[in-house]
C-alpha cells in the first residue's frame, strides 16, 4: 500500500468516526499521525482530500453491498438492506455522504463528478444485490430508484423517536419494490 493509500485509509476511518462537518487539515493530520503538509503533498488541498475520503467511503459501501448474499425475495432484500443501513460500515458511510450533500459539496467540482460516479457505482451495487434477490434485470433500475431514494429519506428520519413507524414504512417500501419486481 502506498503512503497516499495509507493516509486515505486513516483519514477515511477518522471521518467515518468523527464526521465530515468542520473537518480541517491540522486536527485531521494530528489525529492520523501525520502533518498537514504531508496531506497537502499527497492530496494537493483540502477539497481534493475530502473528495477522496467521500469517494473512498462510497467504495466501502459498495464493497459491503456487493458482498451481501441475495435474499429470498425483493421484499426481504429491502428489509435486510434497511437493517444494514443501521449497522457499520453502511451507517457511517451513509452519514458521510449525507454530510457532504448537506454541506453543498456535491454542487460543484471537484465533488460533483465524483459524486455522480459514486452514485452510479452505488446504484450498480444495489441493482446487483436486488437481482441476486430475485428482481428481474429489466425492472431493477426502477426498483433501485425507488428503494435508494426512499431508504435515504428513512435514514435521515432516524433522528426521530419512531423506529416502529419507520420499520413499517420500510416494509411498505419493500412491498412496493416486490410489486415492481412482479
Amino acid at each position: 500500500m502506498s503512503r497516499r493509500e495509507e493516509l486515505l485509509e486513516r483519514a477515511t476511518d477518522h471521518v467515518l468516526q468523527h464526521g465530515l462537518i468542520g473537518l480541517t487539515l491540522r486536527p485531521l493530520a494530528a489525529a492520523i499521525d501525520t502533518s498537514d503538509r504531508m496531506l497537502i503533498y499527497h492530496f494537493q488541498n483540502r477539497d481534493a482530500l475530502v473528495s477522496a475520503v467521500v469517494a473512498h467511503s462510497g467504495e466501502r459501501s459498495v464493497a459491503y453491498v456487493d458482498a451481501m448474499p441475495g435474499a429470498p425475495s425483493v421484499r426481504s432484500a429491502v428489509n435486510r438492506l434497511w437493517t444494514a443501513y443501521g449497522e457499520e460500515p453502511l451507517n457511517s458511510c451513509l452519514d458521510v455522504y449525507v454530510q457532504a450533500a448537506a454541506s453543498g459539496l456535491f454542487g460543484s467540482e471537484p465533488y460533483l463528478s465524483e459524486a455522480r460516479a459514486s452514485n452510479a457505482r452505488w446504484a450498480d451495487a444495489l441493482a446487483g444485490y436486488l437481482v441476486r434477490s430475485g428482481a428481474p434485470a429489466r425492472r431493477v433500475g426502477r426498483i433501485v430508484t425507488l428503494v435508494d431514494s426512499a431508504l435515504y429519506g428513512f435514514h435521515l428520519d432516524l433522528a426521530t423517536d419512531r423506529p416502529d413507524e419507520l420499520a413499517r414504512g420500510v416494509d411498505d417500501l419493500a412491498r412496493a419494490a416486490q410489486a415492481l419486481a412482479g
